[in-house]
C-alpha cells in the first residue's frame, strides 16, 4: 500500500488553489477565501470547503476572474506542466483595454500642451 494521495479524494480548496499554482503561498489562498474571492459551484467558498473532480471554481484575481473546472485533485504543490493538467481553465479571453494617459497624483494643473496632448488621447483634438 502507498503513501500517495488518491487523486479522487476530496482536497481543501485553499491546499488546492496552492498546489496548482493559483496563489504563491497557501495563507494568500486562505485570505482570498476569507475575503469572498474564491467560489466552488457558484457559492462562496471557505479555506477549508472541499473540492473534488466536476466542480467549478471562481477565482477573483487582480479584478478578474478565472474559472477553473476540477480535473482531479492535489494535495502537495507540484510543478507548473503537471499542475495545469489538475484543472481545466475556461476563463473567457479578456478584451483589450486602450492605456488612458494618467498624470502622477498630485502633479498639479497640466500645462496647455500637456492639456492637448490629454484631449488627443481622448479623441478631442477639434477644440
Amino acid at each position: 500500500m502507498t503513501n500517495a494521495p488518491s487523486q479522487d479524494k476530496p482536497v481543501r480548496v485553499d491546499s488546492w488553489l496552492w498546489a496548482i499554482r493559483v496563489y504563491k503561498t497557501r495563507s494568500a489562498a486562505t485570505t482570498a477565501c476569507r475575503a469572498g474571492h474564491v467560489r466552488v459551484n457558484g457559492e462562496k467558498a471557505k479555506a477549508a470547503q472541499t473540492v473534488k473532480p466536476g466542480d467549478e471554481l471562481r477565482v477573483r484575481i487582480s479584478g478578474f476572474d478565472r474559472i477553473l473546472f476540477v480535473r482531479k485533485t492535489l494535495v502537495k504543490r507540484v510543478g507548473a506542466p503537471v499542475a495545469a493538467l489538475a484543472y481545466d481553465d475556461r476563463t473567457p479571453a479578456r478584451e483589450p483595454q486602450a492605456i488612458m494617459g494618467m498624470r502622477d497624483r498630485g502633479a498639479g494643473r497640466p500645462t496647455k500642451r500637456e492639456r492637448r496632448d490629454i484631449d488627443k488621447l481622448r479623441g478631442r483634438e477639434d477644440y
